[in-house]
């Protein structure tokens, strides 16, 4: 089954409410929701009061993605905040392990990134202990950037490793991901597909339609 999780960082800041409303009423499965401190990444973005305060405006999960150094200090103040999935990146906490189980514990599945230029092996050790992975298709920090094509070896390699661990892990993509990229992704073995520019530049209900149709007629 695919799922589409469109991302705030495309929205209008200026009515952000109504923006994620209108990726509710478009058929979105989750709300993708990027943090970034300036550290980590060259940009700044949202913190838990903002996801705070958009939480009462849907039930749909919220997807958040922790662009950030050291996640592991700031977890309890996003799962308080309403975070359903917090994704931290392997390259940005020493202690990984610690933190996913920490995550879980505070009742938020736990989810765990890499940049392209990581390998799917660095993160081999900690699948077991997360409900999602996430593999950046462009580098992260900015939007609007293209899809990275040497990146569907990894998702395939991926896709291999919790197939045959029998593992209960979502394969999630970011970057670049437009009706044509949500194809490949797909095939390749993604099964959450986060957009944004590509949902919010336009008609979110029909863009979020064609995003998952490209990717289903992938899988045939």
């Amino acid at each position: 089954m695919i799922k589409v999780s469109p991302s705030i960082l495309s929205a209008d800041f200026s009515r952000l409410g109504e923006e994620v409303k209108r990726a509710e009423r478009g058929g979105a499965d989750y709300i993708h929701i990027d943090v970034m401190d300036g550290v980590f990444v060259p940009t700044l973005t949202i913190g838990p009061p903002v996801i705070s305060s958009l939480r009462p405006v849907t039930k749909l999960p919220f997807d958040v993605h922790l662009m950030i150094q050291r996640p592991g200090r700031f977890a309890k103040d996003f799962v308080r905040a309403g975070a359903d999935i917090l994704t931290i990146h392997l390259e940005a906490e020493e202690e990984v392990e610690a933190t996913l189980e920490a995550i879980r514990k505070m009742g938020a599945r736990p989810g765990i990134s890499i940049k392209p230029a990581t390998t799917f092996e660095a993160v081999k050790p900690f699948m077991g202990l997360v409900d999602i992975l996430l593999i950046m298709t462009v580098e992260p920090g900015l939007a609007g950037q293209q899809f990275m094509m040497d990146i569907l070896p990894k998702l395939e390699e991926a896709r291999g490793f919790i197939e045959e661990g029998g593992l209960e892990v979502e394969l999630e993509v970011d970057g670049g991901i437009n009706e044509v990229t949500a194809g490949l992704a797909a095939k390749a073995g993604a099964r959450v597909l986060v957009a944004g520019s590509a949902i919010y530049g336009g008609n979110v209900k029909n863009r979020i339609s064609k995003i998952r149709n490209s990717a289903s007629n992938a899988l045939g």
